[in-house]
């Protein structure tokens, strides 16, 4: 969704194409967790009457979609820098505008163009994994107002079992071109401590992380992170 690193034009080509086709209504549940199946929704976010939202590393848009269908904000605004996910949210949920503003940019560039926006950020498996935080929070930081709230979740662990890295660092991940062919792209999976610190570096207070088990068995199951922060005034 963001910040890839091979040479590729869009890793992300391929990205949630079958469901799309299978399933384009605006989605009635809103989930956190890896197996999107269970768990906390949007009432983590706070009351969304009359805010300004951001979904980093949006994706098809699905979660923004929920969230401005279904919670009365002043607009949410879905931004994604691949261009096949910016043409597939438009698709889908493009009739919801202008509640919902879909944007292909970079996440960080989007946010330094935006200082002092919104209200709240948030990121489900997008933006916040595939961007170096150090980069990406401080630039989030600036684009929230003040007492602003940012919320994501990420990988407690890595999907094959280890260990989340105990240091602001990256692993290459496996991804495809759109032609079909192998690439790699950069994912940070860090452990608990590691968050903290880097948000706090970036200027957030009221930290919390918590650890949300896999609702299912298997070997590609994955227990979440969702990790929240307030912008220090």
């Amino acid at each position: 969704m963001v910040r890839v690193t091979a040479i590729s034009s869009d890793l992300w080509h391929h990205y949630g194409r079958t469901r799309a086709e299978r399933d384009p209504a605006v989605p009635e549940v809103f989930y956190w967790i890896w197996s999107q199946d269970s768990g906390p929704g949007p009432e983590t976010l706070g009351d969304l009457s009359g805010r300004v939202v951001g979904d980093l590393g949006s994706g098809a848009a699905r979660h923004a979609a929920h969230l401005a269908a279904r919670h009365d904000p002043a607009q949410v605004v879905a931004v994604d820098a691949s261009p096949a996910q910016y043409e597939m949210a438009t698709g889908l949920f493009g009739h919801l505008a202008p509640r919902l503003r879909i944007v292909r940019s970079d996440a960080v560039e989007h946010l330094g163009a935006n200082a002092e926006t919104y209200d709240v950020l948030y990121s489900v498996f997008g933006a916040l994994d595939f961007t170096d935080p150090r980069e990406l929070l401080p630039a989030a930081a600036a684009a929230l107002k003040p007492d602003g709230r940012l919320v994501f979740s990420t990988l407690a662990h890595f999907v094959n079992g280890a260990v989340a890295q105990p240091d602001v660092l990256s692993i290459d991940v496996s991804a495809k071109t759109p032609e079909g062919g192998a690439a790699t792209m950069r994912r940070w999976v860090l452990q608990e401590h590691v968050w903290v610190k880097v948000l706090d570096e970036a200027g957030f207070t009221r930290i919390t992380v918590d650890v949300l088990p896999s609702a299912g068995a298997g070997p590609r199951t994955a227990d979440t992170l969702l990790v929240t922060g307030v912008r220090r005034l």
